[in-house]
């Protein structure tokens, strides 16, 4: 009988991918035995190395001590100063750097705009200077409601500047949830724009902030970008244009030093159930763990252009689009619209004519891409491209091979990263000049990370055990509380193990030390005693040639305590049917064990998903639970229909 309170993993994966003589030759950390170095140096020593890290930022006063940890509470940098604006922008204002390009911005219409770092910062002090003068002070909340173009960004940096505490929604979420985020942050301002462009259409904004305005009381100024010219309906007194906002005010606004720990933003994220939990991060030690993890896991370049695709309302667009990457002087491009618009080829087009060398994207599009057809990425030259990376959720082994093979012409080095809102930063991947990759997994550790791998009491399992995982020493990025309840954060984060953060992720270690995600501890499948992670399900299905999506999740059933349902897209040119069927979980048994088949697949031409690309697993439990009915919170979920449909359809 298998221990039921232990997670099995059953995946195997033998592919090894050692980083290319070339590529390792000029990279930062250019070995294995490099990178072991370092990570020891930095676990005996994590102050160390973390203070090494920071004083490459500008400081305007330096730390006194490095840490103060009482457990879950961690202060960086403590008495230390520094502007997270200055960091980002003024740093490079001294050399060669003034010149050389800060943003590439592509609209989805397909118009460009550049932005040296010289113009950024004059862009960004004239905004930093709109935000004072119309009432917004130090600690201050701030909406950014926005499309993706260069002044989400630089509205983010211009509330640094000023000590205003940004919090960004993503542009796809509903004026519902520009309400709750305004109630509990207390926010007093909001930047919004008239509209933003997705699909050809024009998303509303503007509207969207003018309904959930008549549902709170504490919001003082909105200020309006002109983006889309659609008609909007402006409040006197309340609603200002933007570029009526900086036009009389000064191009100059001195970076005032702020506390390491002055609080920088707050993000939302949903949880399972409740009400979205406000993650609050401050200033030095995020700034730092972004800076640090930009550096050495991009192993950026002074040539590079580096393109994240996520979008700036999450936090991958925080950490790996404005922070990480412009404290480190680098080039970003950012894309307003959808990756298939007006073309399924949208993305490659960007690449080819942007000359992109580091792609950063989530495998929820790269199944999507695979799902679309190779010939869309055959028509474009992708030889600028030097480095890939997966963010979001784990990559299936077989949607790893095709990112690798066709989009990096099997040369490039894929880093597949796994973090959370919570860490701020990157905690386990690939060094790209050091790390053997295998599909499927992010490998290591970061420097100074401690992660392990725990059971219920609290001991480490062994090789290839499943169980939780956790980090064990307190790092720069993490969080500092739930914004407004503290309680729930430590009852969250901290309340199953005293002192070590938990992670809410099953995972194993492999004999190599590496690190497999076997989804969220929340989607743990109990079938006959054995507790099985839905990621490895999924992975199996995957690599089966007519699948491009599936999502596996568990119903009661009276002899197994579980059964398994899984949820299938195929690829192009594959029929749905009983035959079908019956083979795919013949192939999940052959790939995992009898124990993981499916008891019921579902075809489905889409899977419901939050507007970040994640599956939301939890909907489709409730579907197949037996009610259908749908509960707790559907904020973040981007399209309804896929749900109706999934409600009105039955098992087969």
């Amino acid at each position: 009988m298998a221990d039921s309170t232990k997670i099995e993993s059953h995946l195997n994966e033998d592919r090894k991918f050692p980083p290319a003589e070339a590529f390792a030759k000029q990279a930062r950390i250019p070995s294995m035995k490099r990178y072991k170095e370092l990570y020891d140096q930095s676990i005996a020593d994590p102050e160390a190395f973390w203070a090494a890290e920071a004083s490459e930022l500008h400081w305007q006063k330096k730390w006194d001590t490095v840490l103060e940890w009482d457990a879950p509470f961690a202060k960086w940098f403590v008495g230390g100063k520094l502007n997270v604006s200055e960091s980002c922008v003024d740093h490079h204002l001294q050399g060669a750097r003034k010149d050389k390009k800060a943003i590439i911005w592509e609209g989805e219409p397909g118009e460009v705009r550049t932005l040296t770092y010289q113009e950024l910062h004059k862009e960004v002090c004239r905004f930093a200077n709109a935000l004072k003068a119309n009432g917004v002070k130090v600690g201050d909340r701030v909406i950014i409601y926005m499309p993706m173009v260069p002044e989400a960004a630089i509205a983010m940096l211009a509330c640094a500047r000023i000590g205003a505490v940004h919090s960004v929604v993503f542009g796809g979420f509903s004026a519902e949830s520009i309400k709750d985020r305004i109630e509990d942050s207390g926010a007093t301002a909001v930047i919004t724009a008239d509209g933003g462009f997705r699909r050809g259409g024009v998303v509303a904004l503007k509207a969207n902030v003018d309904e959930a305005l008549t549902k709170v009381e504490t919001i003082q100024k909105v200020i309006v970008l002109e983006r889309t010219k659609n008609e909007v309906a402006m409040v006197e007194g309340r609603d200002v244009w933007w570029h009526d906002a900086v036009a009389d005010v000064s191009t100059d606004c001195p970076a005032e030093a702020f506390d390491s720990e002055h609080p920088l933003f707050i993000l939302y994220t949903s949880g399972s159930t409740g009400k979205p939990k406000g993650i609050m991060h401050t200033s030095g030690g995020y700034l730092t763990g972004t800076y640090a993890t930009s550096k050495y896991i991009f192993d950026l370049r002074e040539d590079d252009v580096y393109w994240c695709t996520a979008d700036v309302g999450w936090i991958t667009g925080h950490s790996y689009i404005v922070y990480g990457p412009l404290a480190n002087g680098a080039t970003i491009l950012m894309y307003e619209g959808a990756p298939n618009w007006p073309e399924p080829d949208r993305f490659w087009q960007l690449v080819e004519k942007h000359r992109a060398t580091i792609l950063y994207t989530a495998p929820t599009a790269i199944r999507a891409f695979i799902k679309w057809g190779d010939e869309h990425v055959d028509k474009h030259d992708l030889s600028s491209l030097r480095l890939l990376g997966t963010v979001g959720e784990p990559i299936n082994p077989e949607a790893w091979m095709w990112y690798h093979e066709k989009i990096g012409g099997g040369r490039c080095p894929i880093v597949d990263t796994w973090w959370q809102t919570e860490t701020g930063a990157i905690m386990l991947t690939p060094l790209p000049g050091a790390t053997p990759t295998k599909p499927g997994t992010a490998t290591l550790p970061f420097f100074g990370v401690d992660a392990a791998i725990l059971d219920e009491e609290g001991n480490e399992v062994g090789p290839n055990e499943g169980g939780k995982l956790v980090i064990r020493k307190p790092w720069p990025s993490m969080l500092r509380t739930i914004y407004g309840d503290e309680e729930r954060y430590k009852e969250t984060y901290w309340g199953e193990y005293e002192g070590i953060y938990l992670a809410g992720d099953g995972a194993r270690r492999d004999e190599d030390g590496y690190f497999w995600i076997v989804g969220r501890l929340d989607d743990v499948l109990n079938v006959s005693g054995h507790r099985l992670g839905t990621a490895e399900i999924e992975s199996a299905l995957v690599s089966h040639e007519s699948v491009a999506e599936a999502a596996a999740v568990g119903r009661p059933d009276e002899i197994k305590g579980q059964g398994v349902v899984a949820f299938v897209t195929l690829k192009e040119g594959y029929d749905a049917g009983p035959e079908l069927r019956d083979t795919l979980r013949a192939h999940v048994g052959k790939v995992i064990g009898a124990i993981a088949k499916p008891d019921v697949i579902r075809f489905t031409e889409a899977l419901p998903k939050t507007r970040s690309g994640k599956i939301m697993r939890r909907l489709l439990k409730e579907i197949c639970s037996g009610s259908g009915a749908i509960s707790g919170d559907t904020t973040t979920l981007e399209d309804f229909s896929v749900v109706a449909s999934l409600q009105a359809g039955e098992d087969e």
